[in-house]
């Protein structure tokens, strides 16, 4: 062994200052001479006992580790871990660079109010939203891990334990050096690990959640390279941060998410990055190959045959592809590429191209971010996050031409590949219908939501993510949506007062038919019938109650740029059928009701408007009511122009609607009218007429 000389210095047992001029010279244990120079020895019960029954002491690069332990110096064994993990170079991270890290403004300050009495970012939670301030959970002047705001949903508390600030102090700390951010994270996390063990059995709804613990590794091999060459990262505190972290691993093989979804796909890719970049544990194997191998059957099982994810929310099933994503560059990057099937990638081609086909062309022009669709627990994105999944899938599928236009011609950039076709795009097993007349921020897009249930989505509880509002629609045109979805606010609360989510969640609140207001039990969406064309038909249906089915027929003119909508309620149900549509935000002299002739017209000053009027084969009334909206899950919301179309219906009734959504405001005249026979199981023809032009229009099935 190389000669060792003690240099007498201050430790303790968090913080690890150099007394030397070059403290890379003593961090690293080696001086210009050759010589090894190691700090202060110390006992060995300041270093976690149990890291050495994690380490594989065995693994390639440990020698100097396994020597120390051996000889029963278990502080200097630490000390050469942490030597190694600062020089290693056999793992890469392909999602971090640590060259030149710069730190966003909105970064910067989660990272600066993590430092003021604990005012933690919890992801949509803010004591101040305009000053994006979080809420304090000191108590006591200590940290209150069991705080929520009141009237905060059960995502608080989730939240919380993901710990979704320490990135932001990760890239503080690299960005400034100011070693304040990582003495407040190891405090922090210190804390967590004191008051927040792991359950003898089981998992909890919080702190040992399987999300939860998945988000904090999958953050934990980030935040291990941001700090670990600081002064303040001790060999202690390597113990400290290594057992908890292979604890956390190993409770995520022992629990796996039953329930499938997104969150067991987080869960398989945070083990398999978790083996992927900790090889030197010694179940970084199990990790490895519990992670890969589910990740490999839930690519095949969790889309639908036609891209769709099956918990039928945008926001998840953009997330889902990305952890598939992500992982693909880990196992690439470490040479684990063997550990995925070599199909692996191809049942995600479809999924991407959904993303393309739910984007509005307002992405292709700076300005509002409200760019895709709000059904279902989906809320608004912004545009780079949008444009950074359309850079990520064209690493994935280099060939695709159309993926290509849409990672390039953002915000009106000169756009690469070309642009997808128009016609209409049917995900029938999903149960979303696209409606298109082009590519351009001037276009007309209307998006049909009739989804069916599945092994992820088989019911409409308020906890679920899939919303009892089958037949609805949202219709963007040249830059403006009109009837943009009511979205989500809240997440569900445990035994807690739901009302607000219920609220959003609600039939009535969306663009649909409904039975006396009251929610469907069911979503069994069908597509019945489709034709392509100058003049595009859809027709679809839902047997949402027991005894009545809402069949919706849509004919898209295009060239006129004219829809018109055929709805019927068909079944022995007695009582109110309403006929529900909810329009986008605008003052009462934008968007303005017209309740004695059955609609509503907007009157925006861009001439950008639209013109609503709804017939029937009986009676009906027009009820206004105050909408709804919100783009985000913070429990905020704005206000906007709503109503319902009420018709009475006996037993043996159907009731049947037309409406007209003319693409402008300057009508002199406009009738509708069914020219059939009455209701039939086998199709419909109406004739609508406007300003003296007559359209006459059917469909048979």
């Amino acid at each position: 062994m190389k000669n060792i000389f003690f240099v007498t210095c201050v430790f303790t047992a968090i913080t690890f200052t150099g007394c030397v001029d070059d403290d890379d010279d003593l961090l690293s244990g080696e001086i210009s001479s050759g010589v090894e120079i190691l700090p202060e020895n110390k006992p060995n019960d300041v270093v976690e006992p149990k890291l050495f029954d994690i380490i594989n002491l065995d693994y390639p690069g440990l020698e100097k580790v396994k020597s120390f332990y051996e000889a029963g110096e278990h502080y200097y064994a630490a000390h050469a871990l942490l030597e190694y993990y600062r020089t290693r170079t056999n793992v890469t991270n392909p999602g971090l660079s640590l060259v030149n890290v710069t730190i966003t403004d909105a970064d910067q300050a989660k990272a600066d109010y993590a430092l003021e009495d604990y005012r933690f970012h919890v992801n949509n939670f803010f004591e101040d939203a305009n000053a994006l301030k979080p809420y304090s959970i000191k108590k006591d002047d200590k940290i209150n891990w069991e705080y929520s705001p009141e009237g905060a949903s059960d995502e608080y508390q989730k939240q919380l334990h993901r710990h979704q600030w320490f990135i932001p102090q990760g890239k503080a700390y690299r960005a400034s050096g100011d070693e304040k951010y990582i003495e407040s994270w190891i405090a922090t996390y210190t804390d967590w690990i004191l008051q927040n063990p792991k359950p003898e059995t089981g998992t909890n709804t919080t702190s040992w959640w399987q999300l939860q613990v998945a988000s904090r590794l999958n953050d934990q091999v980030e935040l291990f390279e941001y700090f670990k060459h600081s002064n303040n990262f001790t060999p202690e505190w390597l113990s400290t941060f290594i057992v908890s972290f292979a604890e956390q691993a190993d409770f995520l093989v022992d629990y796996p998410y039953t329930k499938g979804g997104n969150i067991l796909v987080t869960q398989a890719k945070a083990l398999a990055t978790a083996g992927t970049l900790m090889p030197e544990l010694k179940n970084a194997e199990v990790w490895i190959n519990t992670g890969y191998q589910t990740l490999a059957q839930e690519v095949k099982s969790q889309f639908l045959n036609d891209g769709w994810h099956k918990e039928m929310s945008l926001c998840y099933h953009i997330s889902t592809v990305n952890n598939f994503y992500e992982i693909m560059r880990v196992a690439d990057a470490n040479h684990l590429s063997e550990k995925l099937p070599a199909d692996f990638i191809e049942p995600l081609r479809k999924a991407t191209e959904v993303l393309m086909y739910f984007t509005y062309p307002n992405y292709f022009q700076k300005g509002s971010d409200n760019i895709v669709p709000m059904f279902n627990d989906s809320w608004s994105r912004t545009r780079s996050i949008i444009n950074n999944n359309f850079k990520n899938y064209v690493e994935m599928f280099s060939d695709s031409e159309e993926l290509k236009y849409m990672a390039t011609a953002v915000n009106g950039n000169t756009p690469q590949g070309k642009t997808p076709n128009n016609d209409m795009k049917l995900f029938d097993q999903a149960g979303y219908y696209v409606l298109r007349n082009g590519w351009t921020p001037a276009s007309t897009v209307m998006i049909f939501s009739n989804n069916k249930s599945n092994d992820l989505s088989a019911v409409l509880s308020s906890w679920t993510h899939n919303q009892a509002d089958n037949g609805t629609f949202e219709l963007y045109r040249n830059g403006r949506n009109f009837f943009p979805d009511s979205g989500v606010c809240t997440y569900y609360t445990t035994g807690g007062d739901n009302s607000l989510r219920n609220w959003f969640r609600g039939i009535d609140k969306h663009n649909t038919l409904s039975l006396n207001k009251k929610n469907i039990t069911k979503a069994d969406g069908k597509l019945l019938k489709s034709e392509k064309g100058n003049t595009e038909l859809i027709v679809f249906e839902n047997q949402g109650y027991n005894n009545l089915k809402h069949r919706r027929a849509v004919f898209y003119i295009k060239d006129k740029d004219l829809i018109v909508l055929v709805d019927e309620g068909i079944g022995t149900a007695e009582g109110t059928i309403n006929l529900s549509f909810n329009l986008c935000e605008g003052s009462n002299t934008e968007v303005v009701m017209d309740t004695q002739e059955n609609g509503v017209h907007t009157a925006f000053k861009d001439n950008n408007n639209i013109l609503v009027r709804t017939f029937a084969n009986k009676e009906i009334t027009c009820s206004p009511f105050t909408g709804r909206i919100s783009y985000e899950v913070k429990g905020e919301y704005k206000e906007r122009q709503s109503y319902t179309i009420d018709m009475t219906k006996a037993a043996d009734e159907t009731a049947r609607y037309i409406t007209v959504i003319y693409p402008n405001n300057d009508v002199n005249s406009l009738s509708a009218q069914f020219t059939d026979n009455g209701y039939s199981e086998n199709g419909a023809a109406i004739k609508v007429v406007i300003n003296g032009i007559e359209y006459s229009l059917s469909y048979t099935l």
